[in-house]
């Protein structure tokens, strides 16, 4: 028995306190999240917010699934990047476009996943599963963008870093003109000059409007090999600052691949000699096994060289739905951790490209 008592003294014993009407978020998440993904949620939180948050880091979050329509732009994604705890951001389009219907004082309701979906057409309802809004509110964010996309600054091609910058300018105004504030992640974003791109930018109802406008010989078009490579400088930048890079995804798909190859391109393509991120935290109901996660492990990312392999201690994958991880996570962070002063790397993207390019010119000249 005392043999066996000794080889467990490295881990504690599962004896939690009950849970009263006093306990806070950290003390539930420290004391009650013990094991199973509850665990992994313990140690997402307690990475993100013990390591993740130091001065030194750049933390890039990819966000998919229907989350601002929810309403956790404001609810979450606003707060964190309020206490600069967000760098940068790779999204799906759809959640920036939703997020624009709050920015312009449109409304989204609670509903219920159990309606009639003919009926709801009839009346001229859509449902996001059990979030209602009136169909008005496709056809005025629509116009909103396709009024917008029509001034003179967008008559261009432009990374999606800068198309997402403007756009905030004019959803800031609009949030001004109606009194409310920061309810708009694009608007805060360019407050605070928090870059954010869009992997797939035509996969959208945004990428529909300036398509749409194509037709009428708007000049926008996005340049997808300038987001490539802003995203790999931000990355290298960190690290030749002396400091580490931190991955936050929220679910899966495009923008978990964009923001993971960022180390690929700097080491592969471009030949500069780096590592991997430092830190890894996955929030996601997705499996390896099935492909839905493929090149997302990890310790599989490991062998893409995206995750530094003397990182693995530092990473997470937490096996939970994003819309419960991501408030808590978020509640955590807040009460555990002072605010960060932003990076506002949206306006060092010139030099961080510089530098980049710099670095892959040198690369080229060794190789000759």
């Amino acid at each position: 028995m005392a043999a066996r008592r000794t080889r467990l003294h490295k881990h504690p014993r599962i004896d939690p306190q009950p849970i009263d009407k006093r306990i806070s978020v950290t003390e539930l998440v420290d004391r009650t999240f013990l094991a199973y993904n509850a665990a992994r949620l313990r140690e997402a939180c307690q990475l993100f917010t013990r390591r993740m948050l130091d001065d030194d880091v750049t933390v890039g979050v990819s966000l998919t699934g229907a989350l601002t329509p929810a309403g956790l732009g404001i609810a979450a994604l606003i707060p964190l990047i309020e206490h600069g705890f967000i760098d940068w951001m790779t999204s799906t389009g759809a959640n920036l476009y939703h997020d624009t219907h709050f920015g312009i004082g449109l409304s989204m309701h609670v509903g219920t996943p159990f309606a009639d979906d003919v009926e709801l057409r009839e009346k001229g309802i859509v449902r996001i599963y059990d979030i209602f809004f009136d169909y008005e509110v496709l056809l005025e964010t629509d116009a909103f963008f396709r009024t917008v996309i029509a001034a003179p600054e967008f008559q261009r091609p432009m990374g999606t870093a800068e198309f997402h910058y403007r756009i905030g300018k004019y959803i800031l105004e609009r949030e001004r003109l109606l009194g409310q504030s920061r309810r708009s992640v694009l608007s805060t974003a360019h407050e605070l000059g928090m870059p954010i791109y869009t992997s797939s930018p035509g996969d959208s109802s945004i990428g529909m409007n300036v398509a749409a406008m194509a037709l009428q010989n708007n000049q926008l078009t996005f340049d997808v090999s300038r987001d490539v490579n802003e995203t790999a400088a931000i990355v290298l930048g960190a690290k030749e600052a002396r400091g580490k890079s931190a991955i936050l995804i929220i679910g899966g798909g495009s923008p978990k691949n964009f923001v993971l190859q960022t180390e690929p391109q700097i080491q592969e393509v471009l030949g500069i000699a780096e590592k991997g991120h430092d830190y890894f935290v996955q929030i996601t109901d997705a499996r390896p096994d099935t492909g839905g996660l493929s090149g997302a492990t990890p310790a599989e990312a490991v062998s893409w060289g995206k995750v530094d392999p003397d990182a693995l201690p530092s990473t997470v994958v937490c096996y939970i739905d994003s819309t419960v991880a991501l408030p808590i996570l978020t509640a955590y962070a807040i009460a555990n951790h002072k605010r960060r002063k932003p990076k506002r790397l949206y306006h060092r993207r010139e030099a961080l490209l510089a530098t980049l390019t710099q670095r892959y010119q040198q690369t080229l000249k060794r190789k000759k």
